[in-house]
């Protein structure tokens, strides 16, 4: 299972990025794929998602980001998409996407529930 994400660079604050993670069709069929991050120091934490890639309108956010970032999916490109917008210093760190065969509801944004791991795009938001 490979996942690959893109997009992450310098941006001021006020800014705004779209990041990519992407992977093959047979991962993208056989995993719900998510969004996380991870400040430094600070444990992984869940950013956005749902538990079917299939739902294309019922996604979580993590409140610190709700109103400000955008998730979408991509079943053509088998791809998973983050838009943040109005980006804030605490915004910055390595963000990742999760994939998972087994996600509920309830345990969607817990990152020991989540199989695979891509390499992660770093986001750093300047003042």
């Amino acid at each position: 299972v490979q996942l690959v994400e893109s997009g992450g660079g310098l941006v001021p604050a006020g800014g705004s990025l779209r990041l990519s993670c992407k992977t093959s069709g047979r991962t993208y069929n056989s995993y719900t794929i998510n969004w996380f991050r991870q400040a430094p120091g600070k444990e992984r934490e869940f950013v956005a998602g749902n538990r079917l890639n299939g739902d294309h309108t019922n996604y979580a956010y993590t409140d610190s980001v709700k109103g400000r970032f955008t998730m979408s999916r991509d079943r053509a490109e088998n791809a998973v998409y983050l838009q943040m917008n109005s980006l804030k210093l605490e915004d910055t760190a390595v963000y990742y996407c999760g994939a998972s065969r087994r996600l509920i509801t309830s345990t969607l944004r817990l990152s020991s529930v989540y199989d695979y791991w891509g390499r992660g795009t770093q986001v750093t938001v300047s003042s």
